[in-house]
């Protein structure tokens, strides 16, 4: 979950990625769920653009992002993905995650604040967005 300290970092999320989460998130089955309420708040913030505008380095659905947890001085790669795609073996986390959700809509250079579940505190950086479907031209996964 992010923290409450300062104000969370700016976010941008495709039109495509919020029709496809925000009808995830309508389903009965998560429609209460701690997990899916924060990701509606943190859609509700995000700044919303068509998929061919969204410039390179965002972090969007199915992106292969790196990442620097901070902290503990860690490097990620992971790649962003629906609920039913996730297996943390290879590396795929949910939107639905704690940190999936704080990935979501970030950019090179933003760094994020959260508590893992067990109290751990992390801050996740973002150093490179390896994969990107809409700069790759895959608009249509």
């Amino acid at each position: 979950m992010p923290t409450n300290s300062g104000l969370p970092p700016s976010i941008t999320v495709s039109s495509r990625d919020l029709a496809r989460l925000e009808a995830m998130l309508e389903s009965p089955a998560l429609s209460r769920h701690p997990a899916a309420i924060a990701l509606g708040e943190e859609l509700n913030r995000a700044t919303i653009l068509a998929p061919e505008e969204i410039p390179d380095g965002i972090v969007t659905m199915h992106s292969q992002v790196e990442c620097e947890d901070e902290l503990q001085n860690e490097k990620h790669i992971l790649t962003l993905v629906y609920p039913h795609e996730a297996d943390v073996d290879k590396g795929r986390v949910s939107v639905l995650a704690p940190v999936g959700s704080a990935l979501l809509g970030l950019s090179v250079g933003q760094s994020i604040d959260w508590v893992a579940p067990g109290g751990r505190k992390l801050r996740l950086r973002v150093t490179a967005v390896h994969y990107q479907p809409e700069s790759a031209g895959d608009l249509h996964r």
